[in-house]
């Protein structure tokens, strides 16, 4: 399928209003989900104190989420075919909203532990719907614009991920209890995700919805046998590893390993994302110059170098530097996959899923490995399993050029 990607850039025609009216649509909605996720990943210490939970019992219940995610993506772009990005990504956002609710409430009211993994479960449902739908949508943008834009979606995740982390800080600094902390977000994160979703192009979402659902089923299939597609799945598995660890054990690592509060915790988890966000805003420039394959040896031998210093600096201050450095080399590891998942956008809802699924064991076997390493070794000292997931990672980097047309 041709599109202004395949045009120098002088002779590209003017984007039209509705595909920019889109391209707003689709930043709102990665950062209110980045805002959800990032709000609940910054008061896990806040649960595991509510709940007197250990590393590996953390994991466990960190893996509800996971489930949740993983169950949600085998149909994900069956889905989001049948329905369309637009209506796929309010669907999921109900469920992720609700299930912020439950986690809030059976933690701060109840102190329930298998009430909160319920909720966790629902809110990774939702979340993992969300995900393909979301990245569906971006990809067709991206082709009618007619330049990388893909990361600086994952950049506005990263954006609400900040401001998540933030006000996850700021209500640890104040006290302010979970149980009105997540439901208040999760109100407002549904409304602005429904009226960001309204802008979404129409165009791809009724091509979504035609054709039988035997050959949806078997577009998806062939998909599974394509060996680029799983090679991807799996250079995005392992970056799903390196930004999901950080998501789920920063905070707590600094609080058990650097002896830092758990507000502190919160701000240094902060400060993955704001190097996260700042990688996928420059690194859309970086691509669009020199390629996805040199871009991503560059960024990933970073985030292998970043996840080294922030365990073995033994200094609090240094440990943050290496954060830093963490998150601005993990930034396009996931978002590149996906777009690379979706070049030929008739076949993108099927290959997004499928490098989805596979990235997303990740979000499942991740939480629980590292909570066992944790319960040996120490929560930080388990993190240095990034680094060596990483190094080896980077033969499968020239996967990610773009096809020949």
């Amino acid at each position: 399928m041709s599109s202004t990607l395949d045009a120098p850039a002088g002779q590209r025609p003017p984007v039209p209003r509705p595909v920019l009216a889109a391209r707003t649509g689709v930043a709102v909605v990665f950062a209110l989900n980045g805002l959800a996720v990032a709000s609940w990943f910054s008061r896990v210490p806040a649960v595991r104190e509510a709940l007197g939970l250990s590393p590996g019992r953390l994991g466990l219940l960190l893996l509800c989420m996971s489930v949740g995610a993983l169950l949600a993506m085998p149909t994900a772009g069956l889905v989001t075919q049948r329905l369309g990005p637009a209506r796929t990504v309010a669907v999921a956002t109900l469920l992720v909203a609700l299930g912020m609710t439950v986690a809030g409430l059976a933690t701060g009211l109840a102190g329930w532990a298998p009430g909160v993994g319920l909720g966790l479960a629902a809110f990774g449902f939702g979340s993992g719907l969300c995900d393909v739908a979301m990245n569906v949508e971006g990809a067709a943008v991206e082709k009618r614009i007619g330049r990388t834009i893909m990361p600086r979606f994952h950049a506005a995740w990263s954006l609400g991920s900040v401001a998540g982390a933030g006000l996850g800080a700021g209500a640890a600094r104040l006290g302010v209890p979970i149980e009105v902390h997540l439901p208040v977000l999760a109100v407002l994160i549904l409304a602005g995700t429904l009226l960001g979703a309204r802008a979404f192009l129409s165009a791809p979402a009724e091509a979504a919805g035609a054709g039988e659902p035997a050959a949806r089923r078997r577009a998806l299939l062939a998909a599974w046998r394509e060996p680029r597609t799983l090679l991807v799945g799996l250079l995005v598995l392992v970056m799903a590893f390196t930004e999901g660890s950080a998501n789920d054990w920063l905070a707590v690592a600094f609080v058990d390993g650097y002896g830092v509060s758990e507000a502190v915790g919160a701000a240094v988890f902060g400060v993955f994302v704001v190097g996260m966000t700042l990688g996928r805003t420059v690194g859309t420039v970086a691509i669009d110059r020199w390629g996805r394959v040199p871009v991503l040896f560059g960024t990933i031998g970073l985030a292998a170098a970043g996840a080294t210093l922030a365990v073995l600096a033994g200094s609090g201050p240094l440990a943050v530097v290496g954060v830093a450095l963490w998150g601005i080399g993990a930034s396009l590891g996931f978002p590149v996959g996906m777009s690379a998942a979706a070049d030929d956008e008739d076949k993108a809802p099927a290959r997004v899923s499928v490098v989805a699924v596979i990235g997303y064991t990740a979000f499942l076997a991740g939480p629980p490995l590292l909570g066992f390493l944790g319960d040996h070794f120490g929560v930080l000292p388990a993190l240095g399993l990034v680094p060596l997931l990483l190094l080896p990672t980077l033969a499968l980097v020239p996967v990610l050029r773009q096809p020949a047309r």
